[in-house]
């Protein structure tokens, strides 16, 4: 448990394979518990400080943990055709109902017709 006395450093954890990363958060969860049994027990004043920065790096590890999950995820879904919809872009609800580039610029046949064939009229005025 010495390597969680100091605090974790997420850039540390990237490094690390899963089954390592799962290894530390349990050891990190244990010493929590422990922690918050000592906080019960009425431990000093620097154990209880701890409790946070124990707390903390637990969350840092659940976040890396996350993050390699998604970057595999994003990997086996490049070639396919659809996302999953957790790894779209989120932006607005707006945004996303949207219409493409392309639908905008859709015109029907007939106006296209007209507007080939009776195209804007250019004037030039007289100085």
């Amino acid at each position: 448990m010495s390597s969680s006395s100091s605090k974790i450093r997420a850039f540390e954890l990237q490094s690390k394979n899963k089954q390592d990363l799962l290894a530390q958060l349990t050891e990190l969860r244990t010493e929590l518990s422990t922690l918050r049994v000592q906080k019960v027990v009425g431990g000093s004043s620097s154990k209880l400080t701890k409790i946070n920065t124990v707390r903390k790096s637990i969350a840092r590890v659940l976040t890396v943990i996350n993050q390699k999950q998604r970057q595999n995820l994003r990997e086996f879904y490049k070639k396919s055709k659809y996302l999953p919809l957790d790894l779209r872009n989120k932006k607005t609800r707006a945004i996303r109902r949207r219409l493409t580039a392309n639908e905008k610029a859709a015109t029907t046949e007939r106006a296209h017709k007209k507007a080939v064939h009776f195209p804007q009229r250019k004037y030039a005025l007289k100085a």
